[in-house]
């Protein structure tokens, strides 16, 4: 077994890859409903701001800042995981997660395109406008922006 660390930072601000076991499966868009309920729990239950997130049929990302003196994003992902294996009745998640720590406004800026562009990625939709479930909606008109698609070559 690996001795894998986690970086914690109090207040920081940190990306996440979150994958179901059998990566075959459509169960987060599927069950969306379930998905977003557990979400909005787990946000109430220990607050913290989402900077972005994307659920896609089989995996999800989520770019979130924790309050000042809060390092716990790994018990928010337990009580999300939790939620949701409790709703469905079985055990969908990978044990482990993806995370990364936020260093910089550029690094920050690279990981929201990369949530927000995930569904364009793997062919789900040709417009981040047309896949409902991410946050990119709502940063699109909290930021006044608009989305081209990106030259042929561009790679996330």
């Amino acid at each position: 077994m690996p001795n894998y660390r986690r970086m914690y930072g109090e207040g920081g601000t940190f990306a996440f890859t979150l994958c179901l076991a059998d990566r075959r499966r459509r169960t987060l868009t599927d069950r969306i409903d379930i998905i977003r309920e557990a979400y909005r729990a787990t946000c109430a239950a220990r607050p913290f701001r989402t900077e972005a997130f994307c659920v896609l049929p089989d995996h999800l990302h989520a770019v979130w800042t924790l309050p000042e003196g809060d390092t716990d994003y790994p018990g928010r992902w337990r009580g999300f995981k939790l939620r949701v294996t409790n709703a469905l009745g079985e055990r969908i998640w990978q044990p482990r997660y993806w995370e990364h720590t936020i260093r910089s406004d550029e690094d920050f800026a690279n990981h929201v395109n990369y949530v927000h562009y995930n569904p364009v990625k793997h062919g789900l939709v040709r417009d981040m406008d047309e896949w409902p479930h991410s946050t990119w909606h709502r940063w699109k008109r909290e930021n006044g922006l608009t989305w081209e698609m990106p030259p042929e070559d561009m790679h996330l």
